[in-house]
């Protein structure tokens, strides 16, 4: 034990890594030993109706210790960075006059960036300018928009998909409302929500094929779960498939198949594909922007003392 676990509530324990790594129970088990509040760092879990498909913790964990930002978003929404920021800021400031330690966990590499790094102040966008773009997307599509993109900012260009509608009228939008890009705005520095002093970050790390595998066997274990009639209740709000949780993995797969567009087994290999596939991106995140952070290795984890796995040498 160091002193790190001294005045650990003036701390704020940051724990990423891979869906499937295990990141949920090894919060609970160390949120357990130091007495602290669980806060959701992971995109799809906020949403109210996508429970089990987000693989969010269950209610038996939930009472375990307190947890935050889980389930409080209606899939209708599309739950944002920025918002994503003053909630979790709020929840780490309840946490702490509460008396406990705020860890905060999950998978959106985004999330612990802004809460690390800020995020750049966001422009004043003309309300009629942004809805004279949103009708143009509807009416012409996001591909001549993106066209259109790429000829008076090419930067913004070049990292958005032609496809990507939401994305794309949002850089003309700013453009068009400022006079300066989205990438000039964004390049403004943030204020931090976590200081470098308080973080405690902890990256959970497994070998490639165990975790595609823990993929694999997770999914399954959804579908043993009951995924299908979460699924069956999800589909009649008739989302928009361009938002978030629409999009969360599995989701459009298991659709298909209630719809009767595709077998099971195409539908289940499918939402495995997609989550493999999001580990694989998730895993280059890591080593591109998670390099001073602590490792914590498979076995690691397993061991009993989380709080001796957190915090030692």
């Amino acid at each position: 034990m160091t002193s790190m676990t001294q005045n650990l509530t003036q701390r704020v324990i940051l724990i990423a890594g891979p869906t499937a790594s295990g990141k949920s129970g090894f919060a609970l088990r160390l949120a357990e030993e130091i007495g602290g509040t669980v806060i959701n760092a992971d995109s799809m879990q906020v949403y109210r109706e996508l429970s089990i498909i987000t693989a969010r913790p269950t209610a038996d964990e939930m009472a375990r210790v307190p947890h935050k930002l889980y389930g409080f978003v209606a899939g209708a929404e599309a739950y944002s960075v920025g918002r994503y920021l003053e909630d979790a800021a709020r929840a780490i400031a309840e946490t702490r006059a509460e008396g406990r330690v705020p860890i905060v966990v999950g998978g959106t590499g985004l999330y612990f960036k802004a809460l690390l790094e800020g995020l750049s102040p966001l422009p004043l966008i003309d309300p009629e300018i942004r809805a004279r773009l949103r009708a143009r997307a509807e009416e012409e599509g996001a591909a001549a928009l993106h066209a259109e993109l790429a000829r008076c900012d090419p930067d913004s260009a070049l990292r958005l998909m032609p496809t990507d509608k939401q994305r794309v009228v949002r850089a003309l939008e700013v453009l068009e409302s400022t006079g300066r890009t989205l990438g000039e705005w964004q390049k403004l520095p943030g204020t931090p929500v976590v200081r470098e002093s308080e973080a405690v970050r902890l990256l959970l790390v497994a070998d490639r094929e165990t975790l595609m595998a823990k993929i694999d066997r997770r999914f399954d274990a959804m579908l043993a779960a009951g995924v299908l009639d979460e699924i069956r209740t999800f589909m009649p709000l008739g989302l928009s498939e361009e938002l978030p949780a629409v999009r969360a993995h599995g989701v459009r797969p298991l659709m298909a198949y209630l719809r009767g567009d595709i077998s099971l087994e195409t539908a289940a290999e499918g939402s495995k594909a997609e989550t493999r596939q999001y580990a694989k991106r998730q895993l280059t995140w890591h080593r591109r922007n998670m390099i001073a952070w602590k490792i914590i290795k498979t076995q690691q984890m397993e061991q009993s003392n989380a709080i001796g796995v957190a915090f030692s040498a």
